[in-house]
């Protein structure tokens, strides 16, 4: 709008000066040469006064004849010289003599002399004879209207893409887990369309989850009844090396269930909760320490953030977890800056080559040299971990660490 604005008051404003201005200083250059014509034509000073009184009053010319054989020396010609160019133009083709006029002097009037073979014709005229002065009455009118019209283009647009903010708010929430069954439908009609397929979407999502981690609690339940009846026919065995290899086996399977429930179920019906990220650090430092490995942490920033509690912890407790597996001594910091969180978490042990570091994410990935989960394991725990994060809207990379092992860097947006 702005630009066709401009583009139409170049072109209107410039034909219309242009145009109307040639033909103003027309007229009064054809006023000027009529009473140069009558003053040459009748010489006597009686008939002079007379040409002088019926220019005054039938043309609104100022007229008077100066005894000077000379014209004033030009001056300069302002910057803006459209009358003072048209002007000169006209009254050159129109008298044909030689002439000097003024502009820029009074704003109110424009001053021309003519010289005569004797004398020098003065001759005052209205700059509103020869100048279109009422043009800024348009540009007002362009420039209000414009001004309306972008306020209610304003309005309407914001109006309009609201909606539409609300409507990705809604989505990157429900992708950090949130409901948003209350999610408003407003907006366009395709807005509102798009709103309540993400609403519906958003449900069936959850019911699919549901059902799922319901069907997965019963399968847990019948296994865990079995893996009961195994651990009571053990304790009611004699203690031998059979048995002591039995109950490890069955020792490890219920590690291995509890991994793979972790990990095939969904936190997402967990709600969140604003917890204290140091006193949860200062937890995760002291189960370390309790497993005979050095853990410090360092905080910078508000550590009261909004997460689902257990699913967060138990992401940054598989980090903490691994790095105290190959590391002698762990370093976790967390830093807060511009509403995202970053925790990361530096070991000193083997560390994984770069190549691996986004393998180690896959399930049941497992490296054969340097440093994994081990031989009990399932590959699980940093696949749980990223799966957390990215439920939370953020997630986890691996680099090398400054202290000589590996690095897992958490990021979330808060």
């Amino acid at each position: 709008m702005v630009l066709l604005q401009s583009v139409l008051a170049f072109v209107f404003l410039e034909r219309h000066w242009e145009l109307v201005t040639q033909r103003m200083s027309e007229a009064v250059a054809r006023e000027m040469a009529a009473v140069v014509a009558l003053l040459e034509a009748h010489p006597q000073d009686a008939e002079i006064q007379s040409i002088i009184d019926i220019a005054s009053s039938q043309l609104g010319l100022r007229v008077s004849v100066l005894p000077e054989a000379t014209l004033p020396p030009r001056s300069s010609q302002p910057f803006f010289n459209l009358l003072d160019r048209t002007l000169a133009r006209e009254i050159n083709s129109a008298v044909g003599k030689p002439f000097w006029i003024d502009t820029v002097g009074d704003t109110t009037v424009i001053e021309a002399r003519i010289l005569l073979e004797d004398k020098v014709v003065r001759i005052f005229a209205r700059r509103s004879q020869a100048y279109a002065t009422n043009s800024h009455i348009f540009l007002v009118w362009m420039v209000g209207t414009s001004l309306v019209l972008l306020f209610i283009a304003v309005i309407f647009l914001r109006n309009q893409i609201r909606p539409i903010q609300r409507l990705a708010e809604a989505a990157e929430r429900f992708g950090r887990g949130h409901s948003i069954a209350e999610l408003g439908h407003s907006g366009a009609r395709e807005v509102r369309q798009a709103s309540h397929a993400l609403v519906e979407m958003s449900e069936r999502i959850e019911r699919q989850v549901e059902q799922r981690t319901t069907m997965l609690a019963g399968v847990s339940h019948d296994l865990r009844t079995i893996l009961t009846r195994f651990r009571l026919q053990l304790a009611m065995m004699e203690v031998s090396e059979d048995s002591r290899a039995l109950r490890d086996d069955v020792d490890d399977m219920e590690g291995m269930l509890n991994d793979y429930m972790a990990f095939a179920s969904d936190n997402a019906q967990e709600p969140t909760a604003v917890v204290d990220l140091e006193e949860m650090l200062r937890s995760l430092c002291e189960h370390a320490e309790l497993q005979n490995v050095p853990c410090s942490h360092f905080i910078d920033g508000e550590m009261l953030i909004d997460v689902r509690p257990n699913a967060f912890k138990r992401c940054l407790s598989n980090l903490v977890s691994n790095a105290c597996r190959y590391g002698t001594s762990v370093e976790i910091s967390a830093v807060r800056k511009d509403d995202v969180l970053s925790i990361t978490v530096d070991d000193d042990g083997p560390g994984i080559p770069e190549e691996a570091h986004e393998d180690v994410f896959k399930p049941f990935f497992r490296l054969d040299e340097a440093r994994n989960q081990d031989e009990s394991g399932t590959g699980l725990g940093l696949s749980i971990a990223r799966d957390i994060a990215l439920a939370h809207g953020g997630d986890i990379s691996l680099q090398d660490s400054p202290r000589g092992g590996l690095r897992a860097e958490l990021v979330i947006p808060l």
